[in-house]
């Protein structure tokens, strides 16, 4: 009796979580907007004072800082002692709770959370330039996951912070200096922004060695016409952009596509069913063609716990844009603590090619010392 009991008992565990992995499955977008979505309105937000750039305190990165986790490099690797470009890096979205539409700047998790950030992701250029890293307003992650108009209020604000910031960063280089612009996820889609109303058309596009806006959609048909740069056609182009989101096999990016649905792109015109731009970090370019794990120079695995630097493992991930995304093969050892739903590796989109990116962008940098 006590062995059939033990067995039902089993059993309906089982059955439990199946259902549970099937409703996340299925339900897991809705299931993560109801419990990140702010339930408080825009105007009743609490809002941070907004950061003055000509202070220090107001840059998450700068050349002026003592330290920052921006000039963190793995073993083996340093940065540069003579910087030929200045890089201005927007940070993606840290702020994951739903108390208020805008990030605080005393929260210690997300501050964690940007110091992983800049170590991970802005480190890459450390070895061609100086980085600058606002500190700014992020919108909150539910504001990724609903269409209300107070998502749009967050996002605007943020994007507000982020080029009165670049404004204080363009009046503090040099002004004959070669600049990088590069961002992940929310920081990306800022500086997109940013290139259509205050870059595109005007002298200060040629000083642009090239722009790595990973982590978020463009449209080749409804953003890129407008964005003043054309997609990266070969790996040592200059004055271009980079744009990639990163899949494990089994990809299902259909959450994805559908918020790049949603929205009209920045022409105006409708995303829906328009063709994304996929570069290949791997190769510097668009081209469709699958390139082998054996031509990853260096992925940066993530230590055993978020407090610890991590280390370059060579010829352990290929890649292949497919569909617009790009795809990595089987889910990779070593990066399974942040998979978000659909075998989607957003979080890793530059660790998985760290080396290669910065060698991408030394390649740049030189052919614009070059031109």
């Amino acid at each position: 009796m006590l062995a059939r009991r033990f067995l039902w008992i089993i059993a309906t565990i089982i059955i439990l979580v199946i259902a549970a992995a099937v409703a996340y499955r299925l339900f897991s977008r809705q299931l993560l907007a109801a419990a990140l979505v702010p339930s408080v309105s825009f105007a009743a937000s609490k809002v941070e004072p907004a950061p003055d750039y000509r202070q220090l305190a107001a840059w998450d990165a700068n050349p002026g800082l003592p330290s920052d986790p921006a000039r963190w490099t793995p073993p083996g690797v340093a940065v540069a002692a003579h910087p030929k470009a200045a890089v201005f890096f927007v940070t993606p979205t840290a702020y994951l709770t739903r108390d208020r539409w805008t990030m605080p700047f005393d929260n210690a998790a997300t501050n964690g959370r940007i110091g992983l950030y800049l170590r991970n992701q802005a480190s890459v250029f450390n070895g061609v330039g100086t980085i600058w890293a606002p500190k700014y307003r992020q919108a909150t992650f539910g504001a990724f996951l609903t269409t209300k108009p107070d998502a749009a209020r967050a996002l605007d604000l943020a994007y507000g912070d982020v080029a009165r910031a670049f404004d204080a960063f363009v009046a503090a280089v040099p002004p004959d200096a070669p600049i990088i612009l590069a961002g992940h996820s929310q920081g990306s889609r800022h500086l997109l922004r940013l290139l259509h109303e205050r870059i595109a058309g005007r002298s200060l596009a040629r000083r642009i060695v090239a722009v790595y806006a990973v982590g978020w959609p463009i449209s080749l048909t409804a953003d890129l016409p407008v964005l003043g740069l054309p997609a990266c056609a070969t790996p040592a182009a200059t004055g271009c952009l980079l744009a990639w989101q990163s899949f494990a096999e089994p990809a299902e990016p259909a959450g994805v596509r559908e918020v790049v649905d949603r929205q009209p792109g920045l022409t105006g015109a409708a995303r829906r069913g328009t063709a994304l731009l996929c570069t290949n970090p791997l190769i510097g370019t668009a081209s469709p063609a699958a390139v082998p794990a054996a031509r990853n120079r260096g992925s940066l695995v993530p230590g055993a716990t978020d407090g610890e630097g991590g280390k370059l493992v060579a010829g352990g991930i290929g890649a292949t844009c497919r569909g617009g995304f790009l795809s990595i093969g089987d889910p990779p050892a070593g990066f399974d603590r942040y998979v978000l739903p659909g075998n989607n590796y957003h979080v890793y989109d530059y660790n998985l090619f760290w080396v290669d990116i910065r060698a991408d962008a030394e390649r740049r940098v030189a052919a614009f010392a070059a031109r």
